[in-house]
């Protein structure tokens, strides 16, 4: 039995081969015509244009990375709800199911975080 080369196998080794391949060439080809200097200024940190105003070890509230992972845990959850969209007459009843109770976990999982107060940005008194 003759292996055809353009097999899907094949073909995303190739692909993978030869983007490995070119990955080193243009450093290859980078490093021989990169220009290499060093002076006083090259060393000195660039902060867009700005001189440098104080140290780097800023405390920052727990609070806004938290905000920052539910953004991008709902804001995923909404691409796929999107998906579901464009897809509905394929999908169904089944899909219709499992979509409804996506959403339903979503509104689970947003009670519990309103329920875990992490979205109160006010610090909780002492109760006595």
């Amino acid at each position: 039995m003759k292996q055809n080369f353009f097999q899907p196998e094949f073909t995303f080794l190739f692909f993978i081969f030869f983007t490995f391949l070119f990955s080193f060439f243009i450093l290859f080809i980078s490093y021989f015509l990169g220009g290499i200097s060093s002076n006083i200024k090259k060393n000195i940190p660039f902060e867009s244009g700005a001189p440098d105003t104080g140290g780097v070890n800023l405390s920052i509230s727990i609070k806004f990375y938290l905000i920052a992972i539910f953004f991008v845990i709902f804001d995923v959850e909404s691409l796929y709800l999107y998906l579901y969209s464009i897809s509905i007459q394929e999908n169904g009843w089944i899909g219709f199911i499992e979509t409804f109770f996506f959403i339903f976990m979503i509104f689970i999982s947003l009670f519990y975080i309103f329920k875990a107060n992490d979205f109160i940005w006010k610090k909780q008194s002492q109760k006595k």
